[in-house]
């Protein structure tokens, strides 16, 4: 596979995730953000934990819909993340958030 080959269809992936994100977004309350991922889910907690003297986030998501090109799966019951980083967590309200429709 050439390197031209392996850009088209990164490329095409990454439309086909938009594509899916742009269907889906309404049925989700909230936007997560973590250092290695974006969600979409219907209920989220955020814990800050420090058992060991460092702190860090316990964040657990239910209906979850996980903005990965290579998950075969993007919908989850549960998830739970722990992350020593931040986390941005964000309520969708319906007005406030428009994805442009395809052409």
């Amino acid at each position: 596979m050439s390197s031209e080959d392996l850009e088209r269809y990164e490329s095409e992936m990454e439309l086909a995730l938009y594509r899916e994100y742009r269907d889906v977004v309404s049925i989700f309350k909230y936007v997560v953000e973590t250092d290695r991922r974006f969600y979409l889910c219907n209920a989220v907690d955020v814990k800050v934990r420090s058992e060991t003297g460092d702190a860090y986030f316990e964040v657990s998501m239910n209906d979850a819909w996980v903005w990965d090109i290579y998950r075969p799966a993007r919908f989850a019951k549960n998830v739970k993340v722990l992350t020593f980083k931040d986390v941005n967590v964000e309520e969708l309200q319906g007005s406030d958030f428009k994805v442009p429709e395809a052409e």
